[in-house]
């Protein structure tokens, strides 16, 4: 199906250029957001006819995500989750919780700006892209810990999971010495 792109689309198109998509992705993707409208003559002639004011309202938008990209480029967002000894989350962060976040501290984030490369599924630092208009994106970075002391550990660049395995380690030396004491008293008597 051919489609008139309304505004940018990433990996598709300009606005005003004329491509050819899948009819699932134009019918529940593009026309419902009102992202394109179907390419035929009559829309054209519609198209040619707003295409001044469509450009016009795209770079009033643009000028306005600019400006909150300079504001949330390179903040950081805490998120506090359980997670096991070995730091995987008990659960994953979606968008929705990363929108939360930047929610609770004032920023005003939609979660379908917030684009997710892979689940996050681990504590630890990790940094996203937030596209806040089709040509304007910012990048942010997201702290999962356990609570807020490690979070701020790890803000600091420690890795909070050596310090997990190194206690495992002292326990089980203090247990192990515990033991040989223990057996050797027991075996006095």
């Amino acid at each position: 199906m051919e489609v008139i792109l309304l505004e940018r689309v990433e990996k598709l198109g300009q606005m005003g250029d004329v491509v050819k998509v899948r009819a699932g992705f134009a019918r529940n993707f593009l026309l419902p957001r009102k992202k394109a409208l179907r390419a035929n003559e009559d829309n054209k002639k519609v198209f040619e006819g707003q295409r001044a004011d469509l450009e016009a309202r795209n770079l009033e938008r643009r000028k306005d995500a600019e400006g909150a990209a300079k504001k949330l480029d390179g903040r950081s967002f805490v998120i506090i989750r359980q997670a096991s000894e070995a730091g995987l989350l008990y659960g994953s962060v979606s968008t929705r919780d990363i929108a939360d976040a930047a929610a609770s501290e004032g920023v005003k984030v939609d979660r379908t700006q917030v684009r997710l490369d892979k689940p996050l599924k681990s504590l630890g630092l990790s940094k996203l892209r937030v596209m806040l208009h089709p040509e304007v994106s910012a990048t942010i970075e997201i702290n999962i810990a356990r609570s807020a002391d490690e979070a701020e550990r790890q803000a600091r660049g420690e890795n909070v999971l050596l310090h997990v395995e190194e206690k495992d380690e002292e326990d089980a030396a203090e247990a192990a010495e515990f033991f040989d004491e223990n057996a050797e008293a027991a075996a006095k008597e």
